[in-house]
């Protein structure tokens, strides 16, 4: 006898009927967007931090490395 959660899991993740012409190069395709769909949501919130201004440059990289 199994455990429920553990038979959930299983038939989810494990037994998971998937279509034939999924390959690796499918997973790594979703994988690679992934890291980029994380890349572009931190680099939208470390730019909302960033100030260009000379004067104020230098002080709000401190800010992003302290604070955020």
């Amino acid at each position: 006898k199994t455990h429920p959660i553990l038979k959930i899991a299983n038939t989810t993740l494990i037994d998971l009927p998937a279509p034939s012409n999924i390959s690796m190069w499918w997973n790594f395709g979703s994988l690679l967007s992934l890291c980029l769909i994380t890349q572009l949501l931190t680099g939208l919130f470390l730019a909302m931090h960033y100030t260009s201004n000379i004067e104020t440059a230098f002080s709000s990289v401190v800010h992003i490395c302290r604070d955020v």
